[in-house]
């Protein structure tokens, strides 16, 4: 085992005591709430290297089951690389499979994975109904499960690793003010475009950009959720939305890029691309790109490489079967409203991003100028905000 592996499991077990939960669920909402930990437990050093260390003799490998490619390109594009890298460097065995969207697929996956000697497994599920039946399957089998960056609710993992959603749903909100303000605007009606109604993640980014607007006196004129995050079917609803209220809107707030980016194509047909400032995140390079064209305000920057790493620190140590470990590292909380439980979690915070800090999210290593900077428009753009 490398000393430079035990650094980096010891920094990111540093690194997570620095992150919790700081929303809850509004007294009107039952969705799952973010809560604020505060366990004092430090990580040192000896005690990362003795994780990192036991893993190459544990039993089992790691499996993990993305839930697409179509709803963002984090997964195949972040996710999977990142767990790879991350996994290869604790000398762990991996098995990363992708459900692309198949509920049925999800189920396949996961029986396979564990009938070939999975040891703990990492699941993104597609609704949670499908995600509780793969962890009771992979419960009764002895393989404890954590939820990865989506929550099951119900579901019963031991283990949640994602981003304080609800902060997420707020930079959204927030962001949309920002870019509102700036151009003198300070009341008026929103749309509210969300992601997966089966996904609790979406519940919490709405209700933290719903809030943030409306705390800031505007109004919501629309509200859908797109199911199954469907890029193609944002774009029929919002113009169905645009149309029904004469474009009547003052922002959009979209849940994600992908549905930010079909937002965008409907006001660009209506010549109200760049007029009416419309959001996202994840950071994509379509989103980074939009940004720095002026035709979305504001994407949100989940560092996917932290989130990755701190998933593979805790399936290490689940290997190991070292619960003490495992806790150490999952400082914050999160409640599952289905079950009436709290999680332990490792809860990161999310960046808001604008056209002058598209260069954070490269400098972090997320993308590479090359991707964000491939037009000569976009390259004049790169080159104004100090991009290279």
């Amino acid at each position: 085992m490398s000393r430079k592996l035990i650094g980096a499991v010891a920094s990111l077990a540093a690194a997570s005591l620095l992150v919790a939960a700081c929303s809850s669920s509004s007294e009107e909402s039952t969705d799952a709430a973010v809560t604020e930990e505060t366990a004092a437990a430090e990580v040192t050093e000896d005690a990362a290297e003795e994780v990192a260390e036991e893993a190459v003799a544990a039993g089992g490998k790691a499996c993990v089951i993305l839930p697409d490619a179509a709803s963002s390109a984090r997964w195949e594009t972040a996710d999977r690389p990142f767990l790879e890298q991350a996994f290869t460097a604790a000398g762990v065995e991996y098995d990363i499979q992708n459900a692309n969207g198949d509920k049925a697929k999800f189920q396949t996956i996961a029986d396979g994975m564990l009938a070939s000697g999975c040891g703990v497994m990492a699941v993104v599920n597609l609704d949670s109904e499908t995600g509780s039946a793969v962890i009771a399957k992979a419960t009764a089998a002895g393989v404890p499960v954590i939820d990865y960056d989506r929550l099951t609710l119900g579901g019963g993992a031991q283990y949640y690793v994602s981003f304080d959603n609800v902060a997420v749903g707020t930079a959204i909100g927030e962001g949309l003010i920002k870019c509102l303000g700036d151009a003198g605007v300070t009341e008026g009606p929103v749309a509210l475009l969300n992601g997966s109604p089966t996904d609790n993640n979406a519940t919490l980014f709405k209700q933290g950009y719903q809030a943030a607007l409306e705390g800031a006196g505007f109004t919501v004129a629309a509200d859908q959720a797109v199911p199954d995050w469907d890029n193609t079917k944002a774009g029929t609803i919002f113009e169905q939305m645009y149309t029904e209220a004469n474009g009547d809107f003052v922002a959009v707030a979209a849940a994600n890029d992908g549905l930010g980016g079909a937002a965008i194509a409907v006001l660009d047909r209506n010549g109200q691309a760049g007029a009416i400032p419309v959001s996202g995140q994840d950071a994509t390079d379509e989103g980074l790109q939009r940004v720095l064209m002026g035709t979305q305000c504001v994407t949100v920057y989940k560092a996917v490489k932290k989130e990755a790493e701190a998933a593979a620190a805790l399936a290490v140590a689940l290997l190991n079967g070292d619960s003490a470990a495992a806790d150490a590292l999952a400082t914050g909380s999160t409640t599952d409203s289905e079950a009436g439980t709290e999680v332990p979690s490792v809860l990161l915070e999310p960046q808001p991003i604008y056209a002058d800090t598209v260069i954070d999210v490269i400098n972090d290593g997320f993308t590479t100028a090359e991707n964000v900077c491939a037009t000569d428009e976009l390259m004049e753009k790169c080159v104004e905000y100090g991009i290279q």
